[in-house]
């Protein structure tokens, strides 16, 4: 056990030899890696979904080699490539800006005008949105019907 910042941590050792670091936070366990994976878990979740999707439209996808680019899909329409964003939300305001932590704590960016083509957003009722333009310098948005995605609907 250590202190760091107010805080005691502690770590554990799991049988898959995973290391897990516990904060106590008001005599509360959190656990940072397992809220990073379910994170990490739902965002797997809506970039298959967005790859199904595109895929059962007629559509190519690729993905980006890096981790560092603003879009995590390419879309390739037969017509030209789109820049895919894809976001995973269970709530009513989809939240568009990155959280990332480094040596000097959480830092919080907004998007940059031209980081992506299109926003794919999948809710967790199974809702599909497109809009089809990047949403720079916002904090989120509410996905209206306009931008829902249902299998009458083409978005070419």
């Amino acid at each position: 056990m250590r202190l760091l910042r107010g805080y005691f941590y502690h770590k554990f050792k799991l049988k898959s030899n995973y290391c897990i670091t516990y904060s106590i936070e008001n005599g509360f366990p959190y656990c940072y890696n397992e809220v990073m994976r379910t994170t990490q878990r739902k965002g797997d979740i809506a970039v298959s979904q967005a790859i199904a999707r595109f895929t059962k439209m007629g559509y190519d996808v690729a993905l980006p080699i890096t981790e560092s680019a603003s879009y995590d899909l390419i879309v390739d329409t037969n017509k030209e490539l789109r820049r895919v964003q894809v976001r995973y939300s269970s709530v009513r305001e989809v939240a568009l800006r990155r959280i990332h932590s480094n040596s000097n704590g959480y830092v919080v960016k907004k998007t940059k005008p031209n980081a992506y083509d299109w926003l794919y957003i999948f809710k967790n009722t199974g809702e599909e949105y497109l809009i089809k333009e990047c949403l720079s310098n916002r904090n989120s948005i509410v996905p209206t019907l306009d931008y829902l995605i249902t299998l009458e609907k083409s978005i070419i």
